[in-house]
């Protein structure tokens, strides 16, 4: 198979993709041959409901693959969270759009989730919140969708050189990041795009219900 074809024919809608992982993930889909469909906050945000359906509605076609890579993350200690900051959170990470696939037997799913959903760290309750959530999420669409031959999978990255992460981390504290990775780095999101491009692809045929965890090896120290 042509790897640059590999999508061709294939309609994706990846949320979150203005920047960071979410912008790798298109620009991956949009080389492998796919069309894509970034909508902005203002387009489809994913804080209202309402506001989601009717993006959805008014698609003109199917939708075949969907990436879930919005989010938010904002720090905060419990006694500091602001009245509907959790809600918000839930919302955009766990209510987030999934296109009927099953008449047409083939979809796929990928939640971009964290190493946050199973680890702790101060001030990031609602984050931590919202992606353990949706990894628990993905296991059941995944048990609910497979007679379809629809795979819903996640992805959990680990320190990734976004603006998210330095905009929630000093560069001092970055540094101590990149030293903390067994491989020496932050991972950059065009690295992340490639493992999300094979979940979403024909050349998985059998993985579903699955956390793939690329984190250069921080979790096994």
């Amino acid at each position: 198979m042509d790897l640059t074809d590999e999508l061709r024919g294939r309609r994706a809608l990846v949320t979150g993709a203005s920047r960071g992982i979410g912008a790798a993930i298109r620009e991956a889909f949009l080389a492998a041959g796919a069309e894509v469909l970034a909508p902005s906050r203002a387009a489809c945000d994913l804080a209202s409901l309402d506001a989601t359906r009717a993006y959805l509605d008014a698609l003109a076609g199917p939708v075949d693959i969907l990436v879930n890579c919005a989010g938010m993350n904002r720090l905060a200690a419990l006694e500091e969270l602001e009245p509907g900051l959790l809600a918000e959170t839930l919302r955009i990470h766990l209510e987030s759009p999934a296109p009927g696939m099953r008449s047409r037997r083939w979809g796929r799913i990928l939640n971009v989730s964290s190493i946050w959903a199973g680890r702790a760290k101060a001030r990031r309750g609602a984050y931590a919140a919202a992606k353990a959530g949706l990894e628990g999420l993905t296991r059941v669409l995944a048990l609910e969708l497979a007679p379809d031959n629809v795979l819903v999978n996640a992805l959990a990255p680990g320190f990734v050189d976004t603006d998210l992460t330095r905009a929630n981390n000093t560069p001092e504290e970055r540094e101590a990041l990149a030293a903390a990775v067994p491989l020496g780095r932050l991972a950059q999101p065009g690295e992340l795009a490639q493992a999300a491009l094979f979940l979403c692809s024909p050349r998985n045929t059998y993985i579903t219900g699955q956390t793939l965890v690329a984190d250069g090896g921080f979790q096994c120290r």
